[in-house]
């Protein structure tokens, strides 16, 4: 008995004695640059002056904004010897798709890393991260709302080089009516209706009597059949996105409900069945999600496709001279507002080139944008 009462009290007092084990949480990285960020840290760099600067850089861009226009396209260098980062401000409709893509000029095994965030307030400098670019430098974001954003460059610690990037803004559905464009579409979203008792809630896109209307995108036939001022109707459900395609005043439906289609497949012809019998044949296209939606900028482009981008890196991180007195322009277009003046002959540091235009960095650090022909 005395021999099971020790055993009984020294198990007690072991146990006592024993701390619960404190397992570090695991840590999830959302992000490529939140990653290297973390690895830093593991390597005891972050607190050293390098990664302090590589931390001021990254916040950098959100106060130094480089305000475009899409679509945009550019060569630039970035210095391998100073932590540095770039922002790039640009607006985006909703519809419309971003597509970016970096690309090296020179062959290297630099690793850049492309965040997308939006803003969500100017005045607080409030930006929310929405996309990260993959490990091939590209990125595609498809916004649900018309805002601004603002792209984030920042490479790893002393690495850099010569760049071009290409920003562009694309509709995310092909147009609906084969062989035309938005030169076809005579009536627009909001136009008033019946004496103005009601809003037009699509477009009109005009066409030939039996010009095929195709699949703007990848999807599931939800109803085919005839619906009142509709006359031959098709909804297409497109699950990606979680809107529905409203096709009306068809000719003939070729689609049967359930069916799924993709891109450039035929689902029926214009006509001008429904309320629409005594117009010439056309084809009323909408798209909802809660409630109707512009279907515009979904099916057309907002500016031309840009031309091939061939970059001219001779003046590309050079110290040049102005060929006269100019206004440093806070964007690429004669509007702009003026950042700085420059005096003729006074030096500044080409940091980018494009087609018409070069981006400087003056004696005091201000960045801004100059035509090609104002430097020598």
């Amino acid at each position: 008995m005395p021999t099971k009462l020790s055993f009984f009290l020294i198990t007690i007092i072991l146990l006592s004695g024993c701390k619960e084990e404190k397992v570090p949480k695991r840590f999830y990285p959302r992000n490529d640059h939140e990653a290297y960020m973390h690895s830093l840290k593991q390597a005891n760099l972050i607190n050293t002056a390098l990664g302090q600067d590589w931390l001021k850089a990254a916040d950098k861009p959100f106060e130094n904004q480089i305000k475009v226009r899409l679509p945009y396209q550019e060569a630039f260098v970035i210095s391998d010897t100073k932590p540095d980062a770039l922002g790039y401000r640009f607006d985006v409709k909703r519809g419309q798709k971003v597509l970016v893509e970096l690309k090296l000029l020179v062959e290297d095994t630099t690793r850049v890393f492309i965040d997308l965030f939006r803003v969500e307030n100017d005045s607080l400098n409030e930006f929310r991260q929405v996309a990260s670019a993959d490990s091939s430098f590209q990125l595609a974001f498809q916004p649900r709302r018309d805002a601004s954003y603002l792209l984030r460059l920042q490479p790893e610690l002393l690495r850099g080089g010569d760049f071009s990037i290409s920003i562009e803004n694309v509709p995310t559905l092909e147009f609906p009516v084969a062989g035309k464009n938005k030169r076809a579409i005579l009536s627009f979203f909001g136009d008033p209706r019946d004496g103005g008792r009601r809003e037009h809630h699509g477009v009109d896109i005009f066409a030939k009597r039996h010009t095929p209307i195709i699949a703007p995108v990848k999807g599931t036939i939800r109803f085919v059949g005839t619906r009142g001022l509709g006359g031959k109707v098709v909804w297409l459900y497109d699950y990606k996105t979680g809107n529905s395609l409203y096709f009306a005043h068809l000719h003939e439906q070729l689609v049967e409900r359930y069916q799924t289609v993709n891109p450039g497949d035929t689902i029926g012809t214009v006509g001008n069945t429904g309320n629409a019998r005594f117009t010439p044949p056309h084809l009323h296209f909408g798209i909802y999600r809660n409630g109707p939606v512009d279907p515009y900028n979904f099916i057309v482009p907002e500016y031309p496709k840009p031309p091939a981008f061939v970059p001219d890196t001779t003046l590309l991180g050079k110290e040049v001279i102005l060929a006269k007195d100019v206004f440093l322009k806070s964007e690429m277009r004669r509007q702009a507002s003026n950042l700085d003046t420059l005096n003729s002959n006074e030096q500044v540091k080409v940091v980018a080139v494009n087609h018409r235009y070069v981006r400087v960095q003056s004696d005091e650090g201000v960045l801004g944008f100059l035509r090609k022909n104002e430097v020598r």
